[in-house]
């Protein structure tokens, strides 16, 4: 048994405790207190909260970083990044280690990986990141939309299991996969976590509308566009709720062009929103309605997204342009996207993301400064890796 006692501890599913006691035992959470009668470790100022999660990132794009100009629309950033990936033949593996080194001395415990390649399956088995895999998939005008499934399952199957990866298949986009392949995914991955880029840009509204502008150009471009599409003319919830995708394992990222009939019917199907903020001003998507999100009621998680469009993959950064949108939101409920909320939508809720007996023991400790006033605020201000200590158990 193991104790460590701090100026504040969070359990996000209750308040901050003052002078507050973590106990833990064979590397699980055996109590959280007030108090504790075993000698304890007093830590000091610090505050020990759990593991961060970052619910959505492409790691196989490390590389990228600082490679792709600021965007004036997503397509046409779109279009810059599939043209540098186009330059390479394979994600090297380098960049993909020093971004989990870089996530993990930032706090993060667990990521919404997306992968259309497994580039970095064997770099997060030699870490310490547990991850939810997401494989891609993108196919405008797939013939057999089954058998696109069922090759990646089997490449999935020849995969070494590992525990705290767990690979699945998800959809990029209502834009770039055909309704027959949206429902093949739906079908195969019926009860795991379903992510999907949702919402992202003025330019999928226009498509689902009327398959008109930058995204039909692009596919056009390509030369993967299916005349035979028929749009649905309605919003993108709208959308993958006719194809039976919107229920409580739906991962909507992005969701910038969310209207609240889009985020009502999230809310009601019990889905989660993934914001990425910083990613967003920079591919040109636009800013996201964060107040809306937590005032519809929909669960709310916060990622990075890929740095190919971010300066870091510090959640912590993240959670800082979170608070400049969404100055009204209590810190707690920030807080709990970026922890509890980020776990329970990734398939972790019962190991990871919060402060009580018998999950898993991946627990941050803080620096703060002497005089702080508001311990959950001060989590929000931009919290750097050198402030950040994993703790040992």
């Amino acid at each position: 048994m193991i104790g460590y006692r701090a100026a504040w501890v969070l359990p996000i599913t209750r308040p901050p405790i003052r002078g507050g006691v973590v106990s833990i035992e064979r590397d699980r959470i055996a109590a959280v207190a007030e108090h504790a009668g075993e000698p304890v470790e007093d830590l000091g100022n610090v505050a020990i909260l759990p593991g961060l999660v970052n619910a959505h990132t492409h790691l196989e794009l490390s590389w990228m970083h600082g490679q792709i100009a600021r965007g004036s629309s997503m397509p046409a950033w779109a279009a810059s990044l599939m043209s540098l990936r186009r330059s390479v033949s394979h994600e090297p593996a380098e960049p993909i280690t020093d971004a989990i080194v870089a996530a993990c001395a930032s706090g993060t415990c667990l990521v919404g990986d997306v992968t259309n390649t497994f580039a970095a399956y064997e770099p997060l088995m030699d870490s310490e990141l547990s991850a939810a895999i997401f494989r891609e998939l993108l196919g405008f005008s797939a013939p057999d939309p089954d058998a696109v499934v069922s090759a990646v399952a089997a490449r999935i199957a020849d995969l070494m299991p590992i525990a705290w990866l767990r690979p699945s298949i998800v959809p990029h986009a209502p834009y770039s996969v055909s309704p027959a392949l949206l429902q093949a995914i739906a079908r195969h991955s019926r009860g795991q976590p379903l992510s999907i880029h949702l919402g992202e840009s003025a330019q999928e509204i226009e498509f689902l509308r009327g398959a008109t502008g930058e995204w039909r150009d692009l596919l056009e471009s390509l030369g993967v566009w299916n005349a035979a599409w028929v749009p649905p003319a309605c919003g993108p919830v709208e959308y993958l709720d006719r194809l039976g995708l919107v229920d409580r394992h739906l991962i909507a990222v992005h969701g910038v062009h969310f209207d609240a009939t889009d985020l009502s019917r999230l809310a009601a199907a019990e889905s989660t929103i993934v914001t990425c903020p910083r990613s967003n001003r920079w591919t040109g998507a636009g800013v996201p309605p964060i107040d809306a999100f937590y005032a519809s009621g929909v669960r709310v998680a916060v990622g990075t997204d890929s740095l190919a469009s971010v300066e870091d993959l510090n959640v912590f950064a993240e959670l800082a342009e979170v608070r400049r949108l969404a100055p009204s939101v209590h810190a707690a409920k920030i807080l709990e996207s970026a922890t509890l909320a980020g776990a329970q939508a990734l398939g972790f809720g019962g190991e990871l993301g919060a402060l009580e007996p018998g999950k898993r023991a991946q627990l941050l400790a803080v620096r703060l400064p002497a005089d702080v006033a508001d311990v959950e605020e001060y989590l929000l201000s931009g919290i750097e890796p050198r402030d950040v200590t994993w703790l040992d158990t």
